[in-house]
């Protein structure tokens, strides 16, 4: 080969490596500027939390500043679609609970939004418990007691909304003792607890935080806690499957965080790398629990079928009570 081709060789293998994104270069050079991590909700919240934890650990990690934008609407809904419609290069980011990505697309259809195709997950981020409390009014002592009153008459229970985990939740709870509930809606956690305390409805579930004051008071009564080990801060409740209750109903809440579709493989994993050390500081994860998480960072595989589960089990029982949101 002479120089001149030689040359033309060269320059035609520079050029090629300039057309290329940085991200192909090798994960090594991502992130090359700012990433926009989007929460689909309101500023304050506790996904709101644990989004602006994680972003200012991999704002050190990175070298590079990760912004928290608050897109709330349709539910979360809003958000996440321009996330997923977003360019997949690992610059925009959403961080949502469980229901934005396996249970709101089933809901609300006319979003267009699809959790199987439109994100590249990354992974856990944490998982928010539940305990299902209910009103002492009932004069149950034990999930056990609470079952058989269950058979014995409809009881009224709290959501923090149609469609919403609680809704859900309880149904499947339901379900799985062979009675019928009766649900009764509210805008939000904190109203449906309140509920339960004055005794308008006899039982709903709620996080640690949102119940230890009240508990601590004597107005509401936890009973069971839906995950696989008892919580620290209710160390006496004990779990579902300790009452020997097959299949836990109430599934946890989890925060995760997700890309667009098409996100280089190299980038997903930097993401993930990024999160699970972020998510391991002691500092992080005391702060989580005090919100009533629990740091749970998994893999992006794990996040990809913990969704799939989810558009299969709860899309079966959304269509068997036919519930429909427009938003």
């Amino acid at each position: 080969m002479s120089v001149s081709q030689s040359r033309r060789a060269f320059l035609a293998l520079a050029g090629a490596g300039l057309a290329m994104p940085a991200f192909a270069q090798g994960s090594g050079t991502y992130p090359a500027r700012p990433i926009q991590l989007v929460v689909p909700y309101p500023a304050g919240g506790a996904v709101d939390l644990a989004a602006r934890l994680v972003a200012e650990r991999m704002r050190v990690d990175f070298g590079q500043t990760v912004v928290v934008e608050n897109r709330p609407g349709a539910n979360g809904m809003v958000g996440a679609v321009a996330v997923a419609r977003a360019q997949p290069d690992g610059y925009t980011l959403l961080m949502a609970p469980r229901e934005v990505f396996g249970i709101n697309p089933i809901l609300m259809p006319q979003q267009a939004l699809d959790g199987k195709r439109d994100f590249a997950y990354v992974g856990v981020v944490a998982e928010g418990p539940y305990v299902l409390v209910v009103n002492p009014g009932l004069g149950v002592n034990s999930f056990a007691d609470f079952a058989k009153l269950a058979k014995q008459r409809e009881l009224t229970y709290a959501s923090f909304g149609k469609g919403s985990m609680a809704h859900l939740n309880i149904e499947a709870l339901a379900r799985k003792l062979g009675v019928r509930m009766v649900h009764v809606p509210y805008r939000g956690a904190p109203p449906a607890v309140t509920a339960v305390a004055t005794g308008e409805v006899a039982l709903t579930i709620a996080t640690p935080p949102a119940a230890l004051s009240l508990m601590q008071d004597g107005k509401i009564k936890a009973l069971a806690v839906g995950d696989q080990r008892r919580l620290t801060q209710l160390s006496d409740v004990p779990t579902m499957t300790e009452l020997g209750v097959a299949e836990d109903p109430l599934i946890p809440n989890f925060f995760g965080l997700a890309a667009p579709n098409g996100t280089p493989p190299a980038v997903v994993e930097r993401l993930n790398e990024a999160m699970a050390k972020a998510i391991k500081s002691p500092e992080i994860a005391t702060k989580l629990e005090a919100s009533g998480l629990v740091a749970a960072p998994g893999s992006p595989a794990a996040m990809a079928s913990l969704v799939n589960g989810d558009i299969e089990r709860f899309g079966r029982l959304i269509r068997e009570l036919d519930i429909k949101i427009v938003e």
